[in-house]
Formats: C-alpha cells, sequence, structure tokens
C-alpha cells in the first residue's frame, strides 16, 4: 500500500477518534465549570466557519454561550481530546438536539463548534 493512502488512514483514524467519549460527566459538574468560567466564555474562528451569512444571524455567539449559561444539559461528555460536549434541548417537537463542544483553557471557555442533531442522530443520549 502506499505511504500517502496509509498516512491519510492514519490521519482520518486519529481525527475521528479523537472526538469520541472518553466518559460522561454529572450535569452539576457541567454547570459549576460553566459557571467558574461564566465572564470569559468566547467564540473561535471555527465556530461558524461551516455557516451561510444568513446563519450567522441565527446562532450567534449570544445565542450559544446563552445555552451554557442558562439551559441544562442534557448530558455531557469528555472527548478523548479533553474537549467537552454538551447536549441541549434544542427543538423538542421534532426531537432535536443542539450538541456544543466546547474546549477549557486555564483561564477561558472556547465554544469550538456545534451541532444541530436530528432525533435518528442522537443514539441513546440522555438514557
Amino acid at each position: 500500500m502506499d505511504i500517502i493512502i496509509i498516512n491519510v488512514i492514519i490521519f482520518i483514524f486519529r481525527m475521528v477518534s479523537e472526538h469520541n467519549k472518553k466518559g460522561k460527566i454529572s450535569r452539576k459538574e457541567f454547570i459549576e465549570l460553566i459557571n467558574k468560567y461564566k465572564n470569559n466564555i468566547e467564540t473561535t474562528d471555527h465556530t461558524f466557519f461551516r455557516l451561510s451569512e444568513k446563519q450567522r444571524k441565527i446562532y450567534t455567539e449570544e445565542k450559544l454561550k446563552n445555552y451554557l449559561l442558562n439551559d441544562e444539559p442534557i448530558e455531557v461528555w469528555v472527548q478523548e481530546n479533553d474537549n467537552y460536549a454538551a447536549f441541549y434541548k434544542f427543538d423538542e417537537q421534532i426531537g432535536r438536539v443542539i450538541k456544543i463542544i466546547i474546549r477549557i483553557s486555564a483561564h477561558k471557555i472556547y465554544i469550538v463548534t456545534f451541532y444541530i442533531l436530528n432525533n435518528d442522530q442522537r443514539g441513546g443520549l440522555g438514557k
């Protein structure tokens, strides 16, 4: 097998495995963590990169912060890359949730990205 193909496979495997669930943490523990940094939460260049201009007017930094600061997550995971994946109710009528990925540094929380998941993408979430 060509070395380039092998390297691409290894790269893809690492990218996927970094986002795997390492473990769950309690909602209470996560809320305490968010409250510790509540005045130091910001988005990154990556947060909105895949959104259109119209979508950027709907999904703002303030809206994402509002989930973190004011809503209780359904579930929170620590990923293999030590980022946190927090899941919140988004559209209860059709069972959609919003998954917000954050990275915590020594002094700040960064909202890395977010995804709106359909009911069939939720897996065993919240169970």
